[in-house]
């Protein structure tokens, strides 16, 4: 067995096919409801980050060169370098699970990290995995919990929908922006998400929001390089043209059926006027019409977040599974696999 380091940037056409056929194969047996990965972008969706974030990935091939031949990969891994953070994923064959893989990739992207003088690193993993097991057997600690919830689109009642949509208070006005908010809008948009930055549902911020205008606007500018369009709502407040509330959902190239919820905001001086519910259902709306391949809508949220998770149920999407955060020290980790 052979763990090396790859750069998918400069990887064959066939390298880049291979490892989509290894993440479909750990798809099946761990996730057997989701969509498979096509492999539409999946150069730029494996390698393309924010400024200032790095982001490094290793392979494991049974003899040195198969990923270049086409031979199925027994598994890889990588970290996001951004911020404080080192972000992971780690994915194993599932004929070599249980057989050290696992923390042989691991002990690639600890050694790294521990390298760099990173401190912490964090994982996202779906409840119900064998990656629960791993990590926690790796003294990986949970520190978050947050609920995926899928809508699929062929059951919704949009008659019942429509009074969603409509049944926000007056004074606000509802718009539409695919790929991205005007620019004249951005800093009133960032604002909003600026409002509720402070508010501390204990996760370990693994995916960031923005809440600048120009660290949106980078943002906006990486999600299209690595083919994820991102679908916008607002409402805005007329009396005062502020943003209420918004909401992003983005259509990934590599899985055009389901479509990822990012943030939705609702800013607390605007709560209680049906702002949140109304922005959401329109977006379905939206997603219907310029997205006609979409059949499901997933979503995350915190248990803490009842009135979100309230809409949601509201609007149709049902409880998937829990998805589960870890975090773990770097100089533990580093001495637990050997390194330090």
């Amino acid at each position: 067995m052979k763990v090396r380091e790859w750069d998918p940037r400069v990887a064959t056409a066939t390298e880049i096919a291979t490892v989509v056929e290894t993440l479909n194969t750990m798809m099946s047996v761990d996730l057997p409801d989701d969509p498979p990965w096509r492999d539409v972008l999946m150069r730029e969706y494996l390698s393309v980050t924010m400024p200032g974030e790095r982001k490094i990935t290793w392979i494991a091939e049974k003899e040195e060169g198969d990923l270049a031949r086409g031979v199925p990969l027994l598994g890889f891994a990588s970290i996001l370098l951004l911020g404080d953070i080192g972000v992971v994923e780690c994915i194993v064959h599932p004929e070599m699970r249980k057989r050290g893989l696992g923390r042989t990739l691991l002990h690639a992207v600890v050694s790294h990290a521990h390298a760099e003088g990173f401190q912490a690193i964090g994982v996202e993993v779906p409840g119900g995995t064998p990656g629960v097991e791993f990590y926690t057997g790796l003294g990986f600690r949970k520190a978050f919990t947050e609920q995926r919830s899928v809508l699929d689109l062929d059951t919704v009642d949009w008659y019942a929908l429509g009074e969603l949509a409509n049944g926000i208070a007056t004074g606000y006005t509802i718009r539409f922006y695919p790929d991205s908010p005007p620019d004249d809008l951005i800093e009133a948009y960032a604002s909003a998400k600026a409002e509720v930055q402070d508010v501390d549902l204990g996760d370990l911020d693994l995916r960031p929001s923005s809440y600048e205008p120009d660290r949106l606007r980078a943002s906006l500018s990486c999600l299209h390089a690595r083919g994820l369009r991102p679908y916008i709502v607002v409402a805005v407040h007329e009396a005062t043209g502020v943003v209420a509330g918004l909401t992003e959902v983005v259509v990934p190239e590599q899985r055009p059926m389901r479509a990822d919820q990012y943030d939705t905001v609702v800013v607390p001086q605007h709560r209680g006027y049906g702002v949140g519910r109304a922005i959401k259902a329109r977006m379905l709306f939206e997603l219907r019409s310029a997205v006609p391949s979409l059949r499901q809508v997933q979503t995350w949220n915190a248990a803490v977040n009842e009135p979100l998770l309230k809409v949601n149920a509201e609007l149709g999407f049902s409880a998937d599974r829990d998805w589960l955060e870890f975090e773990a020290d770097v100089p533990d980790l580093a001495r637990a696999l050997g390194i330090a």
